[in-house]
């Protein structure tokens, strides 16, 4: 059984701030325990990306809470589920995964195929924080319907 969650990205500031937000709202009193981190540390301590905040918060979710972190080994035993949001992510994670340990680890958009789509883009550069937070809504709902 899923009882607590990671979502990753690159930076920890756009796309899994965004799934960590978004999906603590769709799981409002489930019990879950949901955090989000980065495979780099670029931005430790960090806010989430102004973009960002500012395309959620028009849809009443808050990020302003969220600080970036970079994912550390004992993550792989504290979480059961680790969600990364690209090829890019999922091939970092799985290096860094310890030998032994229990979280499995998915992809975001797994759980949304009628999107098309295998990976989260990184709206950090091309500015499209709009149709990314659409696609994470929607596979955050499916990620939920799974558990």
């Amino acid at each position: 059984m899923t009882r607590s969650i990671l979502f990753v990205c690159l930076g920890n500031i756009c796309r899994s701030p965004t799934a960590e937000a978004v999906f603590r709202v769709q799981s409002k009193g489930r019990g879950l325990e949901i955090d989000s981190a980065g495979t780099s540390g670029w931005h430790d301590g960090k806010p989430s990306d102004p973009r960002a905040s500012a395309e959620a918060a028009r849809r009443d979710i808050d990020m302003s809470y969220i600080r970036s972190r970079k994912v550390v080994a004992s993550d792989f035993s504290r979480f059961d589920l680790i969600v990364g949001m690209d090829a890019q992510n999922m091939r970092d994670l799985k290096a860094m995964q310890p030998a032994g340990s229990p979280a499995r680890l998915v992809k975001l958009l797994d759980y949304a195929p009628g999107l098309g789509l295998s990976d989260v883009p990184d709206p950090y550069f091309e500015d499209n924080f709009p149709e990314v937070l659409d696609m994470i809504e929607t596979a955050c709902a499916g990620l939920l319907d799974s558990l």
